[in-house]
């Protein structure tokens, strides 16, 4: 068996490289996450280091703002350094529905006030007898994700 290494990979049309075999297709997607392991290891590395650096700094520069979350800049020597602290929020989900129930209570649109929106889980809605199907499915669209094939050697 003829091994082509990630470099000819590369260097080759999808289409043609799709001709090797299996095997082959094995070999270099198992070498290819081998090396995205290694340098998201390596950035993770280097990221570390660079929030050690320059976090208090970024906080320091967030305080005399006024803030606590948001983008700072700052020089250290010749590199601007933009640092991003994110904001993420967390609404309690059965708590906003309570708020929203007291509003439409009261009288008033709790759509003015929150944005409201229905899931239905995929396994309950398969689990549902076909007469409350029907009635939901005019509401579903189905759509796919990118397709993902794993590779694995078949022990002999």
């Amino acid at each position: 068996m003829s091994r082509l290494t990630i470099e000819q990979a590369i260097a080759t049309l999808a289409g043609d490289l799709a001709t090797h075999s299996s095997d082959v297709l094995f070999h270099l997607k198992n070498e290819a996450a081998d090396q995205l392991t290694a340098a998201k290891a390596k950035a993770d590395h280097v990221d570390r280091a660079i929030e050690i650096k320059f976090a208090d700094r970024a906080h320091g520069l967030r305080l005399e703002a006024g803030k606590d979350t948001g983008v700072v800049h700052f020089d250290d020597g010749r590199v601007r350094i933009t640092a991003d602290l994110p904001k993420k929020v967390d609404w309690d989900q059965s708590k906003l529905a309570e708020i929203t129930r007291r509003i439409a209570a009261n009288g008033d649109d709790p759509a003015q006030y929150v944005e409201i929106s229905y899931r239905v889980s995929e396994t309950k809605f398969g689990a549902w007898p076909e007469s409350l199907k029907s009635a939901f499915v005019q509401a579903r669209t189905l759509k796919t994700g990118r397709p993902s094939f794993r590779l694995a050697l078949i022990q002999e």
